[in-house]
């Protein structure tokens, strides 16, 4: 194939990026702002789109997508994507898994610890005012189960910095996990109820799709330990936000942090308003090294794919 092709960037990206593509004679057109609108009316021009989290490439989108041989996501997940409708039309989808394997597995031990320290209770509470040393008696993570749903890349990295934090691994996927991976961190495979019941901590690594859209409900929730905490940093939908509001209100489960929600932004969230929930604004890979990673990784499959290497 010609490296003389056209590459359309709708969303904020790394400089790296736009170097690659450059040195490489690919005609860059940056549009970070870019509306679906626009987006509709200029696509057809373009063999190449990238995108990151903001925009959405639908259906309609592809259909105009006349000369369009590549769609790439900074980033993991694929949701913002019509996968099927770029298959059908031919057009390859890529992402940048590597990127934010280890921001997000690093962001899932702070959140972590801001629980079993009550890390923002502490720092709310004195800025009010209050000296809460007494009452603030937390726990340690050492010794601790922690459930990982999905062992892919993210889910592999949480379990080694875990394991150097000397916790206990339990895992779950739905595919199988391999036996020196396994060994090397001392997993325990288990089937997810069993997984649910048994950790202390549980985190959610696993793609939005019809199975685990609500794959955490209030039937499994009542499975856990009062004493549980539930770590979110995969997709909002993963989890039936009022099943886990009333489980949560109830003290069915001990707390939960939540870096993705149902639906984004999350201003307004009933879950929000809870004490035992710790937030944060979907910036699971919004690290400069994740996102320079992830930006470096795409730059270099497009480019091996115009010529033919993968």
């Amino acid at each position: 194939m010609s490296m003389d092709k056209s590459v359309l960037i709708c969303d904020q990206v790394a400089p790296i990026l736009n170097e690659i593509l450059q040195k490489n004679g690919l005609k860059i057109t940056y549009e970070p702002e870019i509306t679906p609108d626009q987006i509709k009316e200029k696509i057809s021009n373009f063999d190449i789109v990238v995108v990151r989290s903001r925009t959405k490439i639908t259906k309609e989108m592809i259909d105009n997508a006349t000369q369009c041989k590549i769609i790439a996501r900074v980033g993991v997940g694929l949701d913002n994507i019509d996968v099927d409708a770029a298959k059908t039309k031919g057009i390859r989808v890529i992402n940048a898994v590597e990127g934010a394997m280890n921001a997000v597995a690093e962001l899932v031990l702070g959140l972590m610890l801001s629980m079993a320290r009550e890390i923002p209770r502490a720092d709310r509470e004195i800025r009010n005012g209050k000296w809460l040393k007494k009452e603030l008696m937390g726990s340690e993570l050492s010794g601790k189960y922690l459930g990982i749903v999905g062992l892919g890349n993210i889910g592999k990295r949480l379990a080694k910095l875990a394991r150097g934090l000397n916790m206990n691994i339990i895992g779950f996927d739905v595919m199988p996990i391999a036996d020196d991976f396994a060994r090397d961190v001392g997993l325990i495979k288990a089937d997810i109820d069993t997984l649910l019941s048994s950790a202390d901590y549980i985190s959610f690594h696993v793609p939005l799709t019809e199975t685990t859209h609500h794959l955490v409900n209030a039937k499994r929730l009542s499975t856990m330990k009062k004493t549980a905490y539930i770590i979110n940093t995969s997709r909002g939908e993963i989890i039936d936000e009022d099943a886990l509001y009333d489980a949560l209100k109830e003290g069915k489960i001990a707390g939960a942090a939540l870096d993705v929600f149902e639906k984004e932004p999350a201003v307004g969230n009933k879950l929000t308003t809870l004490a035992n929930v710790v937030c944060t604004p979907h910036i699971g890979a919004q690290t400069k090294e994740a996102q320079t990673l992830a930006a470096n990784v795409i730059g270099e499959k497009i480019i091996m794919i115009l010529r033919g290497v993968i």
